[in-house]
């Protein structure tokens, strides 16, 4: 028997999170534990993107020694997430035909329809994180999920295809591996995300999953388990903490506090002769209504969910999933935002709940640790996938590895 360690590193505009899972092989029950959970606050990074690369690098290797130190064994590679505002992505066809005699479809079919579909005309600069196949025709036959081992002459498939920037790939690389440590993969962090959230279900009901971060919230919504559309939006917790502090006249530190310890999107057991004092937070002393603080935060949270509402229209599934809306992230904890949610959109709407796990840390519980809690499953689902078709993997390719690869020889190339 030997136990693989798993880590998933999540570097996140307020905080850099890492969730260290250990997989045991040759048992009859694999199982994966969770042995580690760390949060550090991070530097050097602004809306999902590098900014300072020095402050970065601190951040991550704080977060890293913590995590060492938890589990006592060192940390050699990780899956990272990436996210921010410069990832988009777009519905991309692909087609071939099937040379073989005898018509039957293989898994190098496969392969090669898809890097059909990858290779469609990109944006200057950006690089394909993920072609995610949807749904694959053969000749006249469509909607097939699967078409491995069936005969046609024609093989089309429809895609997901989903792209970042370059220079911020190599930026986040570059990051990560002056801290010394491997990257196995890049992952799309809502992908990652709803791979600890999400049921196969909801999935294929109709679902969005909608992180709530700092400076971005985060959309991937579901159809018939294949994902049909996914956007960053530049508007996250930290500008309602923005907004408090401008009307309270205070600073953000304050009005941080003041977001945490009486934050909430609703008037619940708030009377109207509530008070709080400045100066209880270390603030200067001044008085507001509790209403006064929930009105400013209302308003920001509303802006959040009429833009998620925006999206879904853009796709026609607004107020059409039927598994709803899954909250996650830091914004997801903010009392009375479900209601906010639910109004906003005519959507049902939960805050996610994480798979169970072999684990002594409450804090994998956590709606923060969902996207290094995902990676962790990610890898896990890999290892588990060995041998197997890449195709296996819940209908997923993952087609950061060149990327990855590509960034490590031109980081190496420059410390050499």
């Amino acid at each position: 028997m030997s136990d693989e360690i798993i880590a998933g590193l999540d570097i996140g505009s307020a905080n850099i999170r890492i969730v260290i899972g250990q997989y045991a092989r040759g048992q009859e029950n694999q199982q994966l534990n969770i042995i580690g959970v760390v949060e550090v606050p991070s530097a050097g990074i602004s809306k999902g993107s590098i900014v300072s690369i020095e402050d970065a690098v601190s951040s991550i290797s704080t977060c890293l020694e913590k995590a060492e130190r938890m589990i006592g064994l060192p940390i050699e590679n990780v899956w990272v997430s990436i996210g921010g505002t410069h990832i988009s992505s777009q519905e991309s066809n692909g087609v071939i035909a099937i040379s073989r005699t005898n018509g039957e479809i293989q898994e190098d079919d496969i392969e090669r329809v898809i890097d059909a579909a990858r290779s469609v005309a990109a944006p200057v600069n950006h690089e394909v994180l993920h072609v995610i196949p949807k749904t694959f025709s053969v000749d006249s036959q469509a909607g097939i999920k699967d078409p491995i081992g069936m005969t046609g002459i024609r093989l089309e498939v429809t895609t997901q295809v989903i792209r970042g920037l370059s220079s911020q790939i190599k930026n986040l690389t570059k990051c990560v591996y002056r801290t010394g440590l491997d990257i196995n993969d890049l992952v799309l962090s809502m992908l990652a995300a709803s791979e600890a959230v999400l049921s196969v279900r909801q999935k294929e009901l109709g679902v969005a999953l909608v992180d709530i971060g700092a400076s971005t919230s985060n959309l991937l919504v579901f159809e018939e388990g294949d994902v049909i559309h996914s956007i960053v939006l530049p508007i996250g917790s930290d500008h309602i903490t923005a907004d408090l502090a401008i009307g309270l006249q205070t600073s953000v530190e304050v009005a941080e506090r003041v977001k945490l310890e009486f934050g909430q999107a609703n008037f619940d057991g708030i009377e109207k002769t509530d008070e709080i004092n400045l100066k209880d937070l270390g603030g200067d002393d001044q008085k507001f209504s509790r209403r006064y603080i929930t009105e400013i935060i209302m308003a920001r949270a509303e802006e959040i969910f009429e833009k998620i509402d925006n999206e879904l229209q853009k796709i026609g599934r607004a107020g059409l999933l039927p598994a709803g809306i899954v909250l996650v992230g830091g914004g997801a904890k903010l009392k009375g935002i479900n209601e906010i949610a639910k109004r906003k959109t005519m959507l049902p709407v939960s805050v996610g709940s994480v798979q169970s796990f072999q684990t002594a840390i409450d804090k994998v519980n956590d709606v923060s640790f969902v996207n290094p809690l995902g990676l962790v499953l990610w890898g896990y689902q890999m290892l588990d996938q060995k041998g197997k078709s890449k195709f296996d993997l819940s209908g997923k390719l993952s087609s950061m590895k060149d990327v990855v690869s590509g960034a490590k020889k031109w980081f190496k190339s420059l410390i050499s």
